[in-house]
């Protein structure tokens, strides 16, 4: 997959993203959103075995470039053939807050439903509201919010919220952008 829009570019991760996959999941400040304040103590090698098996029917993790740079992730999973979990992290910190978050899930999203898929869907902790606020604009609605389900690398306990997605409801970005990218 590639996708680009302006200076965008939405690509699948291959063996040379590898190294830079492993010290963003390695980064306790990139992944403690995600349950993972110490990081994961992965490796590239392990990285690349994963990746290995990827494709467009199953998962498939993806890099984000903004002029050619890497900045951050994505990935999706299918379920059933026709339901995408969907994940993004904009990993570069001179790039988050800049309004990027939407334009680029916005490209994703309108790729998987242009594959077939029927619904988008994704979690995030019930924390997070930046990022909730960026998928209510897309269009995705609140399914439901689990107090205190998981614990986090340190033991503390976590919330998270579930959102989904139609195609009837999204509410594209591209082209509605504040400013130029």
């Amino acid at each position: 997959m590639k996708i680009t829009y302006h200076n965008l570019c939405i690509r699948d991760a291959g063996e040379s993203d590898c190294g830079q996959l492993a010290a963003w999941w390695n980064d306790g400040s990139v992944m403690a959103h995600a349950g993972f304040p110490n990081g994961l103590g992965t490796t590239a090698e392990e990285i690349n075995a994963q990746i290995a098996n990827d494709s467009d029917d199953t998962r498939r993790r993806l890099i984000i470039e903004c002029e050619g740079r890497s900045i951050g992730e994505m990935s999706f999973y299918i379920y059933e053939g026709k339901k995408a979990e969907i994940g993004i992290k904009i990993c570069n910190a001179q790039y988050q807050e800049k309004g990027l978050g939407r334009i680029l899930l916005s490209m994703l999203i309108e790729e998987l439903f242009r594959m077939g898929n029927e619904l988008v869907f994704l979690d995030t902790n019930l924390k997070n509201t930046r990022a909730q606020h960026v998928y209510e604009l897309l269009g995705f609605k609140k399914v439901a919010v689990y107090e205190n389900s998981w614990k986090n690398q340190l033991g503390e306990l976590q919330s998270s919220v579930a959102y989904e997605l139609k195609a009837s409801d999204f509410c594209n970005a591209k082209g509605n952008e504040q400013r130029g990218i």
